[in-house]
């Protein structure tokens, strides 16, 4: 059986990742960009068509669970003269497509972001682009005021030394911290309330002494922020609606 490159949900096309493996079972996850199928390597034509109506039912079953996952495989489309709102923050968004080799964007004043497009590439293609861009361009014009929310949360609770703070278009992980003390945070954290995003960076912050998920890390998130699960709990049930 030649296995679809994709399943359609609420109409949208996500993306379907087949691996064929030394296993005995089907196994399926959601990846970074779409599903992933995971089979035996030797399989009869009948059992190949057991083990796709199993994948229809488990990714219904999960989109009915959680209808608003699947936004975070869907690209949103933008278009010349659209406005993009990003906390209190609001950005008047240009397009042109044009015969280059690659897309770019640039931030003007009074917050006008020019994206150029390839005109060659697909409507799918730009949407990524753009996305990714646009997620570039706000992250670079916050990061100085988000920088220094880190920095005060930092003082505050933990005084620990900072190598450097990023942002990164990432949507497997709200932030990350290294053991050199780099601290980067998801772009989507962005268009999260301020509270929540407060939570994000304590949570990061406490990696600064405690780098696992012990008691002794939970304690020190709670000492900075004794309601921190409603945040937690914000952030997975609102979570894969936030994005550019």
């Amino acid at each position: 059986m030649l296995f679809p490159a994709s399943i359609i949900l609420d109409g949208y096309h996500i993306p379907v990742k087949v691996i064929r493996e030394r296993r005995t079972s089907f196994r399926a996850a959601t990846g970074k960009d779409g599903f992933i199928l995971r089979l035996p390597k030797r399989l009869i034509k009948s059992e190949e068509q057991r083990a796709w109506t199993w994948f229809e039912t488990w990714a219904k079953q999960l989109h009915q669970e959680k209808p608003d996952f699947i936004q975070r495989f869907v690209s949103k489309s933008y278009a010349d003269g659209d406005t993009l709102h990003v906390g209190a923050r609001r950005y008047s968004i240009g397009i042109s497509l044009e015969e280059r080799a690659s897309h770019t964007a640039k931030l003007h004043p009074n917050r006008y972001i020019q994206l150029n497009l390839v005109h060659s590439a697909s409507t799918e293609e730009r949407n990524k682009a753009a996305a990714t861009l646009l997620s570039r361009v706000v992250a670079k014009d916050f990061l100085p005021e988000f920088s220094r929310r880190v920095e005060e949360l930092n003082r505050l609770y933990f005084s620990k030394s900072i190598k450097s703070i990023n942002f990164k278009n990432t949507s497997s992980r709200w932030g990350s911290c290294s053991n050199t003390g780099n601290l980067n945070f998801s772009t989507r954290l962005l268009f999260a309330p301020p509270d929540v995003v407060d939570y994000v960076i304590i949570h990061e912050l406490a990696h600064l002494i405690e780098m696992n998920h012990s008691d002794r890390f939970w304690a020190l998130v709670a000492q900075a922020m004794p309601e921190y699960k409603e945040k937690e709990k914000w952030l997975k049930v609102n979570g894969s609606g936030l994005g550019f």
